[in-house]
């Protein structure tokens, strides 16, 4: 069996794209694919794989998957991707709402890229907790963007060692059992931010995190004097833009916006089940 996908990229974020509107892909096949697929050197490679399936009342939905074999319920630079993908393939209009875990995301295509409306009201922040990680303490914030994060303020975040860090406070108790990804950022000014991600799910730093983006935003606006929009600088050297209204019930509207771009198509076969 042979698959026909596209390999996209958001910000520095890599994802495989699969049409399977038809169902032609089991739900059973699907984790084995991702794993085979998203290994770098032995397979395509990516952080992550999408399916795009057919839906009743919405242009689409999407099965996400990080690299690792997880279901993500939601991914802000995979959004933008799969706007663009279903735009090149006929499934949606320049504008779009698409099924996601985390419920419906309105989406549009942009000269740069994409922009999505983040689902629902996210929770403020409630404050900063200490925890310790690797002989140091750290001060956390904790916010679910659609999917859980913690932000960590890091003076020096361009030296910080992410993976071993990252790693440590993904795992901490605090946020037993289903971890968290960890996200460090250094404002440079009320309005632009940098920022490097660990990643639950893909389990090592990513070049960009498009919910992270968000959830650092949204603490820099505050605790930080932060202001929207907010142009977050990414490992991968691009620059994502959050819009966000704070009010007392939580934070909403938020959109993100930034670059979505094919790199390659192609077909790939199936793995041996």
């Amino acid at each position: 069996m042979q698959i026909r996908f596209d390999k996209m990229e958001g910000a520095g974020n890599d994802f495989i794209m699969v049409d399977n509107r038809s169902a032609g892909i089991p739900d059973a096949m699907k984790v084995r694919l991702v794993k085979d697929y998203c290994r770098r050197a032995q397979g395509i490679g990516a952080d992550g794989m999408v399916f795009l399936q057919s839906d009743d009342e919405l242009d689409f939905s999407w099965d996400f998957f990080n690299s690792d074999g997880s279901r993500g319920e939601m991914c802000g630079n995979a959004a933008r991707c799969v706007a663009r993908f279903a735009n090149k393939i006929g499934a949606a209009g320049r504008e779009m709402t698409f099924r996601t875990l985390a419920g419906p995301v309105p989406a549009s295509l942009t000269e740069r890229g994409a922009r999505v409306k983040l689902p629902g009201r996210i929770k403020l922040p409630s404050g900063r907790q200490t925890i310790q990680a690797l002989g140091g303490e750290f001060e956390v914030w904790s916010l679910n963007t659609g999917v859980p994060h913690a932000v960590v303020e890091m003076p020096g975040v361009e030296t910080c060692e992410v993976a071993a860090l990252g790693r440590a406070i993904r795992n901490h108790e605090a946020f037993a059992p289903a971890g968290t990804n960890v996200n460090f950022f250094r404002m440079l000014d009320r309005g632009r931010l940098v920022m490097r991600t660990y990643e639950r799910g893909v389990e090592g730093e990513t070049l960009a995190c498009g919910t992270g983006a968000v959830a650092v935003s949204i603490v820099a606006g505050c605790f930080f004097g932060g202001i929207s929009p907010m142009m977050v600088l990414a490992r991968s050297g691009e620059e994502l833009t959050v819009h966000f209204t704070l009010g007392e019930a939580g934070v909403d509207p938020v959109f993100l916006e930034g670059g979505a771009k094919l790199v390659f198509s192609g077909t790939a076969a199936a793995p041996d089940l």
